[in-house]
């Protein structure tokens, strides 16, 4: 039974990361109605300044603040200059735009601090306490604590306040919106720095948990791509627990199941993701979308 335990909580642990990149792409797609496949990218890139600012002695909590402030403005930079350009036309020709987004970003990121490891200062203590015979650590449930926050967060912004709700219209019908008299473009620039401002709050969160390297959040990315599906595009709540699910099944399953083991573990969100979208195609906590002709 305490290995159960364990395996649970160190899937809600490794899910956390999942959540972190899941709950940005939400974000993003909430606010302007794409898929951002630049998130980690991004999320690494305020990872690296906020290590930047770290060493050069500023306190670790100041370094992650100005990283997000960064980034917000960043993000909002990159709405209004680059991906502009694409929102109105083909939505697949704006999903390459952000793949050679990601590249561009980890290609910096390699030029300007080199791909050896980085240790990122954690921001939780490095202690262990013990939960029902299980070792969990104190950043773990930290982060989770966190992730908790920010989704809860994110839910009451899309649902409850006028920036919210405005951007949910500019994402569904910029057109309509215009004519409403909401400010499409400044709203669009907003979402993605809010996008990436929560970038930097990820990066600082996982960059302890791994090594920080260009190419960091590459693997989470996927996973969290999978979180998004299963949870639902439109649903902050949806995604943490799509997110939490894949990393706990996933490890029960490498553990219990020998013939997937751990070498074939990563199959287990693809397979998740073919079942959800057969029998609920908007995702688990996601709105089906009803189309009037």
């Amino acid at each position: 039974m305490e290995t159960v335990i364990q395996l649970v909580i160190d899937g809600l642990s490794t899910g956390s990361v999942y959540a972190t990149l899941a709950l940005a792409i939400v974000l993003v797609n909430q606010a302007t109605g794409l898929i951002n496949f630049a998130q980690g990218g991004l999320a690494v890139l305020s990872a690296y300044f906020a290590y930047a600012f770290a060493q050069a002695g500023v306190p670790l909590v100041l370094a992650v603040l100005a990283a997000v402030v960064i980034s917000f403005i960043l993000g909002a930079l990159i709405e209004r200059f680059l991906i502009r350009r694409f929102e109105r036309g083909d939505p697949d020709t704006a999903v390459v735009v952000t793949i050679g987004l990601l590249t561009l970003v980890t290609g910096i990121a390699a030029v300007v601090w080199g791909y050896n490891n980085l240790q990122f200062p954690s921001m939780f203590p490095l202690t262990s306490v013990s939960v029902l015979g299980a070792v969990v650590s104190v950043r773990s449930l930290a982060t989770t604590v966190t992730i908790l926050v920010i989704m809860a967060l994110l839910q009451l912004l899309f649902m409850r306040t006028k920036l919210g709700l405005a951007l949910r219209a500019v994402a569904d019908n910029p057109g309509s919106s215009a004519l409403s008299g909401l400010p499409v473009g400044r709203l669009l620039m907003v979402g993605w720095g809010l996008a990436a401002a929560l970038g930097a709050v990820a990066g600082a969160l996982v960059g302890p948990q791994l090594t920080l390297t260009p190419g960091m959040l590459d693997g989470a990315l996927v996973y969290a791509l999978a979180a998004v599906i299963l949870g639902g595009l439109d649903s902050p709540v949806g995604a943490v627990a799509a997110a939490w699910a894949i990393g706990v099944v996933e490890n029960l399953v490498s553990v219990y199941v020998p013939l997937i083991g751990h070498d074939l573990k990563i199959a287990v969100p693809f397979v998740l993701i073919f079942v959800v979208l057969i029998l609920r195609p908007q995702g688990l906590f996601g709105r089906k979308v009803v189309v009037r002709v």
